[in-house]
Protein backbone atom coordinates (compact mmCIF):
# COMPACT_ATOMS: atom_id res chain seq x y z
CA UNK A 1 0.00 0.00 0.00
CA UNK A 2 1.76 3.35 -0.99
CA UNK A 3 2.96 5.95 2.21
CA UNK A 4 0.24 8.40 1.12
CA UNK A 5 -2.51 5.57 2.11
CA UNK A 6 -1.22 4.26 5.24
CA UNK A 7 -0.83 7.37 6.50
CA UNK A 8 -4.03 8.99 5.41
CA UNK A 9 -5.42 5.87 7.38
CA UNK A 10 -3.68 6.02 10.24
CA UNK A 11 -4.67 9.49 10.93
CA UNK A 12 -8.25 9.13 10.09
CA UNK A 13 -7.64 6.06 12.66
CA UNK A 14 -6.06 8.49 15.26
CA UNK A 15 -8.93 11.20 14.85
CA UNK A 16 -11.52 8.51 15.41
CA UNK A 17 -9.75 6.77 18.18
CA UNK A 18 -10.05 10.57 19.82
CA UNK A 19 -13.34 11.41 19.30
CA UNK A 20 -14.92 7.97 19.53
CA UNK A 21 -13.14 8.18 23.17
CA UNK A 22 -14.70 11.36 23.79
CA UNK A 23 -18.31 10.30 23.29
CA UNK A 24 -18.01 7.11 25.08
CA UNK A 25 -16.40 9.56 28.48
CA UNK A 26 -19.49 11.85 27.87
CA UNK A 27 -17.33 14.85 28.09
CA UNK A 28 -18.97 18.20 28.46
CA UNK A 29 -18.31 19.56 25.02
CA UNK A 30 -19.56 16.60 23.42
CA UNK A 31 -22.60 16.41 25.67
CA UNK A 32 -23.35 19.58 24.76
CA UNK A 33 -22.37 19.68 21.18
CA UNK A 34 -24.20 16.22 20.27
CA UNK A 35 -27.39 17.52 22.69
CA UNK A 36 -28.37 20.49 19.46
CA UNK A 37 -28.56 17.35 16.96
CA UNK A 38 -30.57 15.28 19.68
CA UNK A 39 -28.27 12.43 20.60
CA UNK A 40 -27.59 12.17 23.91
CA UNK A 41 -27.20 8.87 26.78
CA UNK A 42 -27.12 5.70 25.00
CA UNK A 43 -26.57 7.22 21.61
CA UNK A 44 -23.09 8.86 22.51
CA UNK A 45 -22.15 5.53 23.12
CA UNK A 46 -22.93 3.96 19.93
CA UNK A 47 -21.81 6.43 18.13
CA UNK A 48 -18.72 6.28 19.79
CA UNK A 49 -18.57 2.43 19.64
CA UNK A 50 -18.76 2.78 15.88
CA UNK A 51 -15.75 5.21 15.69
CA UNK A 52 -13.82 2.82 17.73
CA UNK A 53 -15.01 0.08 14.89
CA UNK A 54 -13.45 1.48 12.75
CA UNK A 55 -10.23 3.25 13.96
CA UNK A 56 -9.72 -1.10 14.51
CA UNK A 57 -10.81 -1.50 11.21
CA UNK A 58 -8.26 1.26 9.58
CA UNK A 59 -5.12 0.21 11.28
CA UNK A 60 -6.13 -3.44 10.38
CA UNK A 61 -6.12 -1.94 7.07
CA UNK A 62 -2.70 -1.62 6.97
CA UNK A 63 -2.16 -4.92 6.98
CA UNK A 64 -4.72 -5.90 4.84
CA UNK A 65 -6.51 -3.14 2.62
CA UNK A 66 -9.83 -4.37 2.56
CA UNK A 67 -10.25 -3.91 6.02
CA UNK A 68 -9.33 -0.14 5.81
CA UNK A 69 -11.69 -0.07 2.85
CA UNK A 70 -14.52 -1.03 4.90
CA UNK A 71 -13.56 1.09 7.69
CA UNK A 72 -13.58 4.24 5.25
CA UNK A 73 -16.60 3.45 3.52
CA UNK A 74 -18.55 2.97 6.57
CA UNK A 75 -17.07 6.12 8.17
CA UNK A 76 -18.00 8.37 5.05
CA UNK A 77 -21.65 7.35 5.72
CA UNK A 78 -21.47 8.07 9.30
CA UNK A 79 -20.14 11.29 8.85
CA UNK A 80 -22.62 12.10 5.79
CA UNK A 81 -25.50 11.48 8.27
CA UNK A 82 -23.91 13.24 10.92
CA UNK A 83 -23.50 16.40 8.44
CA UNK A 84 -27.08 16.06 7.43
CA UNK A 85 -27.73 15.74 11.20
CA UNK A 86 -26.44 19.14 11.82
CA UNK A 87 -27.63 20.84 8.94
CA UNK A 88 -31.48 19.32 9.70
CA UNK A 89 -31.04 20.80 13.44
CA UNK A 90 -29.82 24.24 12.33
CA UNK A 91 -26.70 23.39 14.54
CA UNK A 92 -23.73 26.39 13.69
CA UNK A 93 -21.12 23.29 14.71
CA UNK A 94 -21.42 21.38 11.78
CA UNK A 95 -17.71 21.80 10.62
CA UNK A 96 -16.53 19.33 12.02
CA UNK A 97 -18.26 16.47 11.05
CA UNK A 98 -17.71 17.89 7.42
CA UNK A 99 -14.28 17.62 7.84
CA UNK A 100 -14.42 14.14 9.18
CA UNK A 101 -16.58 13.51 6.19
CA UNK A 102 -13.53 15.10 3.99
CA UNK A 103 -10.98 13.37 5.69
CA UNK A 104 -13.35 9.63 5.08
CA UNK A 105 -13.93 10.48 1.52
CA UNK A 106 -10.35 11.37 0.50
CA UNK A 107 -8.96 8.02 2.75
CA UNK A 108 -11.43 6.06 1.05
CA UNK A 109 -10.62 7.27 -2.58
CA UNK A 110 -6.31 6.55 -2.18
CA UNK A 111 -7.37 3.27 -0.41
CA UNK A 112 -9.56 2.64 -3.67
CA UNK A 113 -6.52 3.63 -6.19
CA UNK A 114 -3.72 1.86 -4.02
CA UNK A 115 -5.69 -1.69 -5.06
Amino acid sequence: MPLTAHVLSALLAVAMLASGSLKIARTERIVRLMAAVGVGGRGLVVLGSLQLLATTGLFAGLWFTPFGIAAATGLVLYFAGAVGAHVRAHDPEWQGAAAFLVLSVVTLVVLLLSL
